[in-house]
């Protein structure tokens, strides 16, 4: 009956990634207008003279002409959106929301998933472990021993 219900969550475990994979596959492949162009570029780089704003979001000076100028590159249609975003990233260092995931800086991305990996493994080998600690049967000398304690256990209701 174990395996049968371990063999069950399993399956099920097999059939929503395959959904969440499907889902994920199939989603739209960005935004479609001009607008919504803008609006994905905004969203990716950080204001300069806000602490922590998207240049979406910002309302600053700073925020409103890089806001221009991106505006005026998606107009051109010269320059695709990873370029329009190196373009800025060039002009004012270090104003990316997202760390890039290539090369070093893709450690960002990895590192948390490793010590996930790690963390859920170790787990499985301790509790492995203590179930292997656990199947441990008392013998005839632990049963003397609990037979000794029960007998010089004094009733908490005497003396009441």
């Amino acid at each position: 009956m174990k395996k049968l219900k371990g063999r069950f969550v399993w399956s099920m475990m097999a059939v929503l990634a395959a959904v969440l994979l499907a889902f994920g596959a199939t989603r739209s492949s960005g935004p479609t207008t001009q607008e919504e162009r803008i609006d994905a570029i905004s969203k990716r780089l950080a204001c300069p003279t806000c602490n922590g704003e998207s240049i979406y979001v910002s309302r600053a000076s700073a925020a409103e002409s890089i806001r221009n100028e991106i505006a005026r590159q998606v107009a051109s249609g010269q320059r695709a959106d990873d370029e329009i975003v190196a373009y800025i990233e060039s002009r004012f260092p270090g104003s990316l929301l997202l760390p890039p995931g290539e090369g070093v800086d893709s450690l960002i991305w990895v590192l948390p998933v490793v010590a996930l990996v790690c963390g859920f493994g170790g787990l499985v080998v301790v509790f492995r472990k203590w179930k292997r600690e656990g199947d441990v049967e008392a013998d005839s000398d632990d049963a003397g021993i609990v037979a000794a304690a029960l007998r010089n256990y004094d009733d908490p209701t005497e003396g009441l």
